[in-house]
């Protein structure tokens, strides 16, 4: 018996023993990260978008995105920008502001976020401007030709009138 508590004293000093060497760590990727914790509660904030017309895709400036009407849980720690856009439609940005509620918690505002699109403009005719057709002035016609035989009357035929005789 006696050499039982001797076993178990000798275990337990050369287990101290370790624990206390500064040889003997943990490896570092096994140590716990507690960097992106906070104590006293995530603070995200649910924000509510809108578009009219519906069905633009809204991005949030972290990376987020949804087809509107949706929702997006963003940080209300910082301000956030969201961008909206839509084909046929003006690309939109709207700035939320991050407002101290005076309790010492803040939030993002405005919430809900509203946008109208604005219809975009006609993209450039591909076909070239047709000139205006200017007034060009004609040369007056060439004096009308004589022959030695005869007049030649007015009509366009170039035989004379008067007949031949031989």
């Amino acid at each position: 018996m006696l050499y039982r508590v001797i076993a178990v004293v000798c275990a337990g000093l050369f287990l101290s023993a370790c624990e206390s060497s500064s040889d003997w760590k943990m490896p570092e990727w096994k140590t716990p990260d507690f960097s992106s914790f906070k104590f006293g509660g995530a603070s995200t904030e649910t924000v509510q978008l809108e578009t009219e017309p519906p069905g633009a895709e809204a991005k949030a400036s972290n990376g987020q995105s949804c087809r509107t009407p949706c929702s997006l849980t963003l940080p209300s720690s910082e301000n956030t920008a969201v961008s909206f856009t839509l084909a046929g439609y003006q690309p939109d940005t709207e700035k939320l502001d991050l407002v101290s509620m005076g309790d010492g918690s803040s939030s993002l505002r405005p919430n809900p976020v509203v946008v109208e699109l604005a219809p975009a403009a006609p993209p450039p005719s591909k076909k070239p401007a047709k000139k205006k057709k200017t007034a060009t002035r004609q040369a007056p016609p060439p004096p009308a030709a004589t022959t030695p035989m005869a007049q030649q009357p007015s009509s366009s035929s170039p035989w004379p009138t008067t007949p031949v005789q031989r």
